[in-house]
């Protein structure tokens, strides 16, 4: 494990615990050569394909994921640490149902769920890139049904 301050392939491990939250062992590290310590995580690698628009297919890679949704994250009062484990609970459900093969709309469609639960506004950022809104109307729309649905769980 390369240090991501010095980049000395050298570290001991400090601390191990289970991140069950994660489906991952939380691993507390210290660089041998600059003494700074770091975090990682260790999960299972199971092999996921994501089928494009294009109809290629493409590995899983939850670090794509985490960089969308941070990008749909930014400045909201989501955290880096939340986005993470919203893509380890993606990544831990799609395993424990066995998925071996994902369209990108399926995915998609997971995100858009977990993200609107978490906050609107990442939502909205998300759904923009992720619908390929066409123009401010079709925005606007996904704006008043999302409004629309809020209304109805306020009065439920």
């Amino acid at each position: 494990m390369r240090c991501p301050f010095c980049n000395n392939e050298e570290s001991k491990v400090t601390d191990s615990r289970d991140a069950a939250e994660l489906n991952a062992i939380r691993r507390r590290r210290e660089c041998c050569q600059c003494m700074k310590r770091f975090t990682t995580f260790e999960t299972v690698d199971l092999s996921l394909q994501v089928k494009k628009r294009d109809g290629t297919f493409q590995d899983f890679h939850q670090e794509k994921l985490i960089q969308g949704m941070d990008s749909a994250c930014r400045h909201t009062r989501v955290s880096h640490d939340q986005v993470r484990a919203i893509a380890y609970k993606i990544k831990s459900d799609l395993m424990a149902k066995g998925v071996r093969e994902i369209s990108s709309r399926e995915l998609g469609d997971i995100v858009i769920h977990h993200l609107k639960d978490t906050d609107v506004v990442a939502y909205i950022r998300f759904a923009c890139v992720y619908k390929r809104f066409k123009d401010v109307r079709e925005l606007l729309q996904a704006i008043q049904e999302l409004e629309n649905e809020e209304t109805i769980h306020a009065t439920e």
